[in-house]
């Protein structure tokens, strides 16, 4: 695909993943768009920490997804949606379920019906492991029962779903890509690996939740590649696409690793306001990324070891953005 012929709606573009898409959608030299949440501070999220170049080559519009003018407004013109805008924590999604199924339920059917209107050329929806629930059978395939152990992962079921149902009632060229535990620089401090980090640099002893849950971590760099790999790829409209590594790792194992790569001998205590209720943890999630080799030609290329050295760098170098010392649920 020539990028450079293309405009792209990326949402969610001021978090995590999607300012690393934004980045590197940037240097394809695609048109880029972006929708960020709008805020009384006029802060972009981590569109702030671009170069000016970077900047400069955005248009920017600040809204809320749960709203349709502003949508419509971004829409026009658009080829390619990278919807990626959501309510992300789960521990969050405990204290304020109805949140979660207005922003990422209602938000994503806004989009959807906006899209249709507009005539988007293709919609990547991003969809979660987490949707999956403890694994009943591994590695887990995109044919995996669905199981909402949160309200978090049933308000992204339900979002899935609403892109199922548009795909097949209106033909709406939407693909649904579902990341493992992406990790990487600028994730949020409520993820495990930065809250891991995080006190590791300031602390001998590290407060987590359950150390037995096992999961599957993919490098941003990585996800990202799978976003665009799937925008590339014609006749997937309609489909799911699991992006993960195919490799698990406990959250106690990873602790380990981490502490190896930060140089220090650590005391892990268990918090047990960190702990989800037995019935909605996630005990294991292992990715079968068959389908994404065979339909859009990806793997990841970065080794964990790796991408945790390359995050733990970052981290060093911005651990005055975070507030390390908080629980951030």
């Amino acid at each position: 695909m020539d990028w450079t012929t293309k405009q792209v709606l990326i949402t969610g573009a001021d978090g995590f993943i999607g300012s690393h898409l934004t980045e590197r959608l940037v240097s394809l030299g695609a048109r880029v768009k972006t929708f960020v949440m709008y805020n009384s501070f006029n802060t972009w999220g981590w569109i702030d920490t671009f170069s000016s170049r970077e900047k400069e080559a955005l248009d920017i519009v600040c809204g809320d997804i749960r709203e349709t003018d502003l949508l419509k407004q971004a829409l026009k013109d658009v080829d390619i949606v990278f919807h990626l805008a959501a309510l992300i924590a789960i521990p969050y999604s405990y204290a304020s379920p109805s949140s979660y199924i207005k922003t990422n339920v209602e938000g994503t059917l806004n989009l959807l019906q906006t899209g249709l209107e507009c005539g988007a050329e293709k919609i990547i929806h991003t969809s979660t492991s987490e949707v999956y629930g403890t694994a009943q059978y591994i590695p887990i395939d995109e044919k995996h029962p669905l199981q909402g152990q949160s309200p978090y992962s049933a308000s992204k079921i339900g979002a899935d779903m609403v892109a199922e149902s548009f795909y097949r009632s209106f033909n709406l060229p939407v693909t649904t890509v579902r990341p493992f535990n992406t990790y990487g620089p600028r994730q949020s401090a409520r993820a495990i690996i930065p809250t891991l980090i995080l006190q590791m640099l300031k602390n001998k002893t590290i407060r987590v939740g359950s150390l037995h849950p096992i999961r599957d971590f993919t490098y941003v760099g990585d996800t990202v590649e799978g976003f665009i790999k799937a925008a590339e790829t014609d006749g997937i409209n309609g489909e799911v696409i699991n992006i993960g590594s195919n490799q698990g790792i406990s959250i106690g194992e990873l602790a380990d690793t981490l502490a190896q790569i930060v140089g220090k001998e650590i005391t892990i205590e268990c918090d047990e306001g960190r702990v989800r209720p037995a019935n909605s943890e996630v005990n294991r999630l292992l990715c079968n990324n068959r389908r994404a080799k065979e339909l859009i030609q990806w793997q990841p290329t970065v080794k964990l070891k790796e991408g945790l050295a390359k995050t733990v760098s970052w981290f060093e170098e911005n651990q005055q953005n975070y507030k390390s010392n908080l629980y951030n649920i």
